[in-house]
């Protein structure tokens, strides 16, 4: 059984490019990952729509989204554990709540990037 379970888009380039990352690390196997971008059902317990427009992850339970949920995933990740573990003190998670807000003002503008890019790459 995974310790955490997450939800990604599948049809986001730059979410395939960091949950191929996330899988390499994950050598323990202790990560679910589930694609939530097609029409079929999922086991996800937040709304479809929410789930795409904002990162969540179970741990122990507990439904997570944001910086609370990269946190969760790099827990599971030996690696990256000691940022999760860092992201359990709540002026630092705050901090990563406040970057991943900034960024998700720009992901829209990264995606049509990445996928302006596979569209060029394949037509060489």
């Amino acid at each position: 059984m995974s310790e955490v379970t997450v939800w990604y888009d599948g049809a986001c380039p730059l979410c395939l490019r960091e949950i191929a990352l996330m899988r390499r690390l994950d050598t323990r196997g202790a990560i679910e990952f589930v694609d939530v971008s097609g029409e079929g059902p999922t086991d996800c317990p937040v709304d479809r729509a929410r789930a795409l427009e904002r990162f969540h992850a179970s741990e122990h339970g507990d439904i997570l989204s944001g910086a609370a949920a990269f946190a969760a995933m790099w827990r599971a990740i030996p690696l990256l554990r000691p940022i999760g573990l860092i992201a359990r003190n709540r002026a630092v998670l705050a901090m990563f709540e406040w970057m991943y807000l900034r960024f998700l003002r720009f992901r829209p503008a990264i995606q049509r990037r990445l996928r302006r890019n596979e569209v060029q790459a394949a037509n060489r």
